[in-house]
């Protein structure tokens, strides 16, 4: 097991979840379009947001793929680009 498993594992647990209905990978994905293409602190409230959604029903892995596909065309700022 990984530091994220044993984490999402114990987690989980306090909060009475099932681990097997994380999509740890999905999440992750989001957070990082998120905090790359918006900016760095949308990630975590689009985490958060992510779960509200799923909470109320939606698809957790279908829902990140939204949000990510959002951020990915979110638009640039003028001023805000970074270099490659």
């Amino acid at each position: 097991m990984t530091v994220m498993d044993d984490w999402v594992t114990a987690a989980c647990a306090e909060l009475g979840l099932d681990p097997a209905q994380v999509p740890v990978p999905a999440v992750l994905n989001l957070a990082k379009d998120v905090a790359h293409q918006v900016l760095r602190p949308g990630a975590p409230v689009s985490a958060f947001l992510l779960g509200l959604a799923v909470g109320r029903g939606a698809d957790p892995t279908e829902t990140a793929e939204r949000l990510s596909a959002l951020a990915a065309s979110w638009p640039v700022e003028l001023g805000t680009e970074t270099s490659a």
